[in-house]
């Protein structure tokens, strides 16, 4: 058809999230040396036009939540400037046995992008 799948959107929106994890110095392997984990609990896309085959996609991220042990990620997906697809992944940070944990303070500390 032409048409990128709809699941591959995820995992675009996963490339975006660990890279602004590393670009604020948290690259997410460091994240998983101090024994927590950030799980996906939710995720959400809303599909507006189809990306197409070979298209470039620009994947902006913002964090749009933090509480305690979870918080949400808010992504846009645009091709020349043009909206594709808009998305929220909620995630909740456990331990590697899957407890839940607290977000480290330096993460808790991080502002929500206004909005």
């Amino acid at each position: 058809m032409g048409i990128v799948h709809h699941s591959r959107y995820l995992p675009m929106m996963e490339e975006a999230r660990v890279a602004y994890l590393r670009h604020i110095g948290h690259p997410y392997q460091s994240i998983r040396d101090e024994g927590i984990e950030m799980n996906v609990l939710e995720a959400f896309v809303q599909y507006r036009l189809p990306l197409e085959f070979d298209d470039l996609v620009d994947v902006h991220v913002a964090l749009a939540r933090v509480e305690r042990a979870s918080f949400q990620m808010g992504y846009l997906l645009t091709v020349d400037d043009q909206i594709r697809a808009t998305g929220v992944t909620a995630h909740g940070a456990v331990s590697p046995e899957g407890r839940p944990r607290r977000l480290p303070a330096w993460f808790r500390e991080l502002r929500p992008a206004d909005g």
